[in-house]
């Protein structure tokens, strides 16, 4: 069964910031704060780490950072969607900015995920981008203008409900996180207070002073933005 998503959620890029042991000690501080506060915390490792992360943690939500489509058999170097899932991943990124689709190729690998139980996560630059991939109907959506990614500065409230908008009147049933720029847990509270249903980071987790302490504060924020929502 696909995993399901609480929100408001927080998600964790790793890129190749880290690698072995570092990807591991990180994992385990998202899994601690996810239990802490009650979150759910996507964490997107490194292809090498998935199952080591797995196995070591219990309340992260795994995803590979992309897959291709082929099919058990030939296909020397291709990313098995099957592999990755045997390794303990539960979903997959696609279009990330630094590893661009097709159209085309994303509808073929939202087919694989859901065929897999496997979550789909898509990411987006352009209004235009965000409504073309809502089509498609994966399970979330990332909206990030690629020129605010790593710059420490997040999209605007504007662009933030209008993608949402965009993505909702498509297909409510689409998570939509907003994560561009991310590097602070003021900036957590902001957009999840704003509408966003999830949010994240990458570096602004990684070159953080202390990167284990603003995986805390960026997840208590988290908490703290919904409590507050609740309260209005």
């Amino acid at each position: 069964m696909k995993a399901k998503i609480r929100t408001p959620f927080f998600e964790i890029g790793v890129k190749n910031y880290l690698f072995g042991d570092q990807v591991l000690d990180l994992a385990k501080v998202a899994d601690a704060a996810a239990k802490k506060y009650d979150i759910d915390v996507i964490f997107i490792a490194p292809y090498t780490e998935i199952r080591r992360v797995a196995e070591n943690t219990t309340n992260l939500v795994i995803l590979a950072p992309y897959m291709d489509t082929l099919r058990p058999g030939r296909g020397m170097a291709d990313v098995l969607p099957e592999a990755l899932k045997a390794a303990g991943a539960q979903g997959v990124v696609m279009n990330h900015s630094e590893r661009p689709m097709a159209l085309s190729a994303i509808r073929k690998t939202i087919d694989r995920a859901n065929e897999l139980d496997m979550l789909s996560f898509g990411c987006a630059d352009s209004i235009a981008e965000v409504k073309a991939i809502a089509q498609l109907h994966p399970d979330i959506i990332n909206p990030e203008p690629n020129e605010l990614i790593g710059s420490g500065s997040i999209s605007d409230i504007s662009y933030v409900h209008e993608s949402i908008k965009v993505i909702k009147d498509i297909y409510p049933d689409i998570l939509v996180e907003q994560a561009a720029g991310v590097s602070s847990g003021k900036q957590v509270y902001d957009l999840i207070f704003a509408g966003a249903e999830g949010t994240g980071a990458a570096s602004g987790i990684i070159f953080a002073d202390d990167p284990f302490s603003m995986v805390d504060e960026m997840i208590s924020n988290v908490r703290k933005a919904h409590e507050d929502l609740l309260k209005k």
